[in-house]
This record gives structure tokens, C-alpha cells and sequence, in this order.
């Protein structure tokens, strides 16, 4: 069984987490009473798997004295059921903006005078937890994209999952760009087999079309650069937590050169492991 306690102070994404973490296959449980963890996991390691993995939210909704929560942790331990506590932290500046931005109040509002002095005091509050936790995430400057791909990394079961997917397409720019693209590659200045009799009936996906489009030394040098910039982008997405990149190329018509730097551009990248696929919108359009 699979057992993950999420905590951390209010506004630092707590529920963000859960949500990620619930789309990746966690049964999860917001504010459940500490006394009833150890029954929760009996269920669980009693079940059909049902309950394999199981998110528990808790916060200072729960109460200010955390050894209930601690004795039903180390519950946890005799019983054999490995857990691990997640964190989620961020800057006094940035949970003051976010509440202002919600409109909401802090869980403890009423016991303190401000707002930062609330804050201050949920950080004191939950000090015990945050040195028990096995990972503290703080959001500050962490998109929702972006903490998601960070929970995939630490906790998906599907390699596939905790890479990003790359999607490479190729169209013809009278047709207009995808909207979907997420960067936009023109390569109308390279060699156009559209003006040769013999290669205007054929696409990209044919030899004698992509030696033509791509042995020129400007051909070569292009994707020599394009790719390198590719490899160099898309660990750097990955990091941001991006789940799918598309990369767009564009020639005039969408048959021919830029249906040959796709096919050779998505070959690279899948030497590079990434998960990649390959389509053509326009190949069959005049």
C-alpha cells in the first residue's frame, strides 16, 4: 500500500497536490481524524486494491496538537505500512497575495489580529510536521503545470507519465498555423522540391524528396542547428512541468519540406527517448 500524508500551510497548494495526485490514480481523503489513519490503511492492506494508494490531507483544520497525528503515524509503522509526508510551503509574500486573490479566510483568522501574524502562526503550528516530512515543495514560484510535473516525478508508476510527451507535425502555411503549436519552425527558405516535374507528386515521406530538400550544406547546417536548439528546450520544459510539447513545421504547401524536417526532426527526438509522434495535417490537402 502506497500512503501519502499531505500537509503544509493554507494557501501553499495542498489541494493543487491532491487534485494532481488524484488524476495519477491516489484515493484521496481530505481532513480525515487522526485517530482514524490506522484504520483506513487496515482497510486498504485488507482490500482488493482498491485502496492501494491512498492521499491524506491534513492540516491546522485538524487541530493545533499533532501527536494524535504522530501515534497514528507511527501506527502506521508497526502495522508495516510505509508512508510519506509531503509539504507544501511558500513565502509569506505569496499566501498573503493568494488569499487577497481568493478572498478567503485564513483557518486562523479568528485567533490572530492580521493576516501575516495568522501566517506566522500556522508556520509555527505545523513545525513539528515539516521535520517529520520526506519532501517539502514550495510553490512560490511554481506553476500548477509545474508542480504537477514534480508529483509525477516523485510519484508515478508509468515512466511514460513522468516524461513529457513531444508531438511533431508539419503543415503548409496557406493552409495557417496550428493552433495548437507551441513552437513554430518556417522552412520556406529551404530547396523546394515542388519545382521539380518529377518530385511535385511525391511528399516528404519520400527519398527521393527529402534528399533533394535536405542534402543542400544550407539544408544540413539548418537542422544540425534545430535540432540542437530541441535538445537543448526540452529538458528545460520537462523541468517546468509541461506534459506535452508541439512542435509545428511549415512550408508553403504542407507536402513536401516541411513533411521532411518533421519525419527527420521526431527521428532525433526519439533518439533522444522522449515519448514522440509524427503527423502531417496537411499531406493530403492541394
Amino acid at each position: 500500500m502506497e500512503f501519502v500524508i499531505i500537509s503544509g500551510l493554507s494557501g501553499a497548494g495542498k489541494s493543487r497536490a491532491a487534485s494532481v495526485m488524484e488524476d495519477m490514480g491516489f484515493f484521496c481523503v481530505d481532513n480525515l481524524p487522526a485517530p482514524l489513519i490506522p484504520k483506513f490503511a487496515e482497510l486498504g492492506m485488507g482490500g482488493n486494491g482498491e485502496y492501494d494508494r491512498v492521499v491524506l490531507v491534513t492540516d491546522i483544520r485538524s487541530g493545533t496538537n499533532f501527536d494524535s497525528l504522530f501515534q497514528a503515524l507511527d501506527g502506521l509503522r508497526a502495522m508495516h505500512c510505509e508512508y510519506r509526508i509531503l509539504f507544501m510551503d511558500a513565502s509569506d509574500q505569496v499566501i498573503i497575495r493568494r488569499y487577497k486573490e481568493s478572498r478567503r479566510n485564513h483557518p486562523l483568522a479568528e485567533e490572530c489580529s492580521s493576516l501575516e501574524e495568522a501566517i506566522a502562526l500556522e508556520r509555527k503550528m505545523l513545525a513539528p510536521l515539516k521535520e517529520r516530512a520526506d519532501k517539502v515543495i514550495d510553490t512560490s514560484n511554481l506553476s500548477t503545470r509545474a508542480l504537477r510535473g514534480e508529483l509525477l516525478r516523485m510519484f508515478s508508476r508509468d515512466p511514460a507519465e513522468r516524461s513529457m510527451e513531444v508531438r511533431v507535425l508539419s503543415f503548409g502555411f496557406k493552409h495557417g498555423i496550428p493552433a495548437e503549436a507551441d513552437l513554430v519552425f518556417d522552412v520556406r527558405f529551404l530547396p523546394n522540391p515542388y519545382y521539380v516535374a518529377e518530385l511535385r507528386p511525391l511528399t516528404g515521406l519520400d527519398a527521393g524528396v527529402r534528399d533533394y530538400a535536405l542534402s543542400s550544406p544550407q539544408s544540413q547546417e539548418f537542422l544540425e542547428k534545430l535540432t540542437d536548439f530541441v535538445t537543448y528546450l526540452l529538458p528545460r520544459y520537462v523541468e517546468e512541468g509541461k506534459a506535452s510539447l508541439v512542435i509545428a513545421v511549415g512550408c508553403t504547401g504542407g507536402h513536401h519540406r516541411s513533411v521532411a524536417v518533421t519525419h527527420a526532426l521526431a527521428e532525433s527526438i526519439r533518439k533522444l527517448n522522449y515519448p514522440v509522434s509524427e503527423s502531417h495535417r496537411d499531406l493530403g490537402r492541394v
